[in-house]
């Protein structure tokens, strides 16, 4: 079992502060603070490239800042870096699985080499392979798994040993909806333990759903930090989305919006749907309906709905996260 001694007794489990990296004139990291209480996940989100993985490779001590600390588990990633290791799991962006061994040996290799004996090896490597559905192809070898059951098989590896602070980079990459909401649950169920989670994401309704706090950076630097919830409400206003029935009554359907809105309307000539940032709430929503009456606007479908994530993403960083994976 991975070593708990040595907690921070003020109750955080991980903490950096002024963290710098460079590379040649690429300033990766430019001072930045995280804390992550006890038993809680903190979602990293952050355009690509924007020094999410630094940060990951220095809290799991692969690489060393310029300047700046860190301690996880109460132990120093520069003083105390095997104290560290023994501490963490990781998952990282890339499954790091032995294709010529099986699953079940993948699992036990790894139980072995953090000095756990034979049997409690075999023990916990059957269980995982269980709980992450693998069961059935424990004893074939891994490089006949399918990318998303090689995803599954390396997040069981990071977990072998049972450690209090698992660091998880981008870990449903790759992932079907289903294998998605099943790492969602083992995530849930390690945090429900007592486990620490550092979660990386491109996907913003994982943060959403997983992370207790929440911190955005860009170009090395955190732009904001807090709940989904503050978040959310630091962009305020609701949006107000309406689907007319026709595509010529779209110019129309703008000018309404932008009229009872805050800022340029967003429209999508495909689904015919227009939105706007709205302070009004309902009032706005029913003066808009009352304004496409009175031009003959047929109107199919309208919602009010509360700021996304993907909404702030856009707020901080210029663009979404789907704009950002396309680029990437």
């Amino acid at each position: 079992m991975a070593e708990n001694g040595g907690t921070d007794i003020s109750g955080i489990a991980v903490r950096a502060r002024a963290l710098v990296k460079t590379y040649g004139p690429t300033r990766a990291l430019d001072g930045v603070d995280l804390d992550i209480p006890v038993g809680k996940v903190l979602g990293l989100l952050g355009p690509n490239g924007a020094g999410k993985t630094t940060v990951v490779r220095i809290l799991t001590t692969l690489l060393r800042p310029d300047s700046g600390e860190a301690m996880v588990a109460g132990h120093d990633v520069l003083a105390d870096p095997d104290s560290v290791r023994r501490a963490i799991g990781l998952s990282g962006q890339y499954a790091a699985v032995d294709e010529n061994l099986t699953g079940f040996e993948n699992l036990y290799m790894v139980g072995r080499l953090y000095g756990q004996r034979k049997a409690a090896a075999r023990n916990r490597a059957r269980e995982l392979l269980a709980r992450f559905n693998l069961h059935e192809a424990a004893d074939r070898p891994a490089k006949g798994y399918s990318g998303g059951m090689r995803r599954r098989l390396d997040l069981a590896g990071a977990l072998v040993a049972q450690p209090s602070v698992v660091v998880l980079d981008e870990p449903t990459t790759g992932l079907d909806p289903g294998g998605r909401l099943d790492t969602w649950a083992v995530i849930k169920e390690l945090v429900s333990d007592g486990t620490t989670v550092l979660l990386t994401t491109q996907y913003l309704e994982e943060a959403d759903q997983l992370a207790d706090s929440i911190v955005v950076i860009d170009k090395g630097k955190v732009i904001a930090r807090g709940t989904a919830d503050e978040l959310k409400s630091e962009i305020g206003g609701e949006r107000l989305e309406i689907v007319v029935a026709a595509s010529e009554d779209l110019p129309a359907a703008t000018r309404v919006l932008a009229e009872v809105g805050v800022g340029e309307p967003s429209v999508d000539d495909h689904t015919r749907k227009v939105d706007v940032l709205v302070d009004g709430g309902s009032k706005a929503l029913i003066e808009a309906l009352r304004r496409l009456d009175g031009l003959s606007v047929a109107v199919l479908d309208v919602g009010l709905h509360r700021p996304t994530l993907d909404d702030v993403f856009l707020s901080l960083t210029g663009h979404t996260a789907q704009d950002q994976e396309a680029h990437a």
